[in-house]
């Protein structure tokens, strides 16, 4: 314990059962797997990144504790609308009071609200579009194909977004991926405002849908990722559940079961952090053991399921992991 700071020490010190202990042991089994070597992936669902899970996330890419990225649409991209136009946010710590007038007179002041947090449509999203359509708009003209992420990279690294800046740029984990170009998968990137917005153009006739790289085609990246990282196991840290999460795990059963690469090996550690209740027939809310039924967890694969909110469990995990 010497060698860590004071938020691992306490944690360690009263953090003793039930989901608090359950939090330590994820702590302390993601930190086996990189001591042993192995490579680990997280999964973003929710809204994490409207959450600034970039100020403490940004921090685990620079330091190689995490090799690749499952996100959302709106994880990806919401990270980038906090670092143009961070001023322009409003805070609703009464959301829960709202009624249906005061959410309309939100959507008239172009403030489209994520539990406690309004993101401004005309500083964030519009102040991105211009920008990404250019790129966008240049590769097609040149006949090329890139994921969204990539798109989004090209966006960073460009410089084109400096003069908006509003937070510090290490808090940004888009920007501490690109710098990386840490590789990222992105399932069901159609239904984000940016995906909404590419398929606008396409729907006009200014882009064709062939100049974004396809879910199938990440897929088919992420099986050659797989094969090519897991000599020392590749572990699965889940922050949420849903696409993100179910995306990539099933890269395994497909790689041993559809493609009879049957030395595939399974993911080497599971986490799921979720408040998501056990259900009938939902991934959220499915505890780690049935993800062995289908392939995608080994018998002894060490499992932990923190069931909390995970705005509070990932700080402390990664803080634990950062010597904090």
């Amino acid at each position: 314990m010497s060698n860590k700071g004071e938020i691992s020490q306490f944690i360690q010190k009263y953090f003793l059962h039930f989901n608090s202990a359950a939090l330590v042991d994820a702590a302390k089994g993601y930190e086996d797997q990189l001591n042993q070597g192995s490579k680990m992936l997280v999964s973003l669902a929710g809204a994490m990144s409207t959450a600034e899970l970039g100020k403490i996330f940004a921090e685990m890419i620079r330091t190689d504790k995490v090799h690749i990225i499952s996100c959302t649409g709106a994880n990806l991209e919401e990270d980038l609308m906090n670092l143009v136009a961070h001023s322009h946010y409003k805070r609703v710590p009464n959301y829960r009071d709202l009624t249906p007038q005061e959410e309309w007179d939100l959507l008239e002041k172009g403030l489209n609200r994520v539990t406690d947090t309004c993101i401004p449509e005309e500083e964030a999203f519009r102040r991105l579009q211009k920008h990404i359509y250019d790129i966008w708009k240049n590769a097609e003209e040149k006949g090329e194909r890139y994921f969204p992420h990539e798109y989004m990279y090209k966006l960073l690294l460009s410089g084109v977004l400096e003069q908006y800046y509003e937070i510090d740029i290490k808090d940004s984990w888009m920007y501490a991926a690109a710098e990386k170009n840490l590789p990222i998968v992105v399932p069901g990137w159609e239904d984000s405002t940016m995906g909404n917005i590419f398929a606008s153009y396409v729907i006009k006739g200014e882009l064709k849908a062939s100049t974004m790289k396809s879910g199938i085609e990440y897929m088919t990246f992420l099986a050659d990722w797989y094969m090519n990282n897991s000599e020392k196991g590749i572990g699965f840290f889940q922050i949420g559940g849903g696409i993100a999460g179910d995306f990539p795990i099933c890269v395994v059963p497909m790689l041993y079961q559809d493609l009879e690469q049957t030395e595939t090996p399974f993911w080497s550690y599971f986490c799921q952090i979720s408040d998501s209740t056990t259900s009938y027939g939902s991934y959220s809310g499915a505890v780690p053991n049935e993800k062995i039924t289908w392939g995608k967890l080994d018998i002894d694969t060490p499992k932990f399921i923190v069931e909390s909110d995970a705005t509070i469990v990932a700080p402390l995990i990664f803080a634990y992991l950062l010597d904090m």
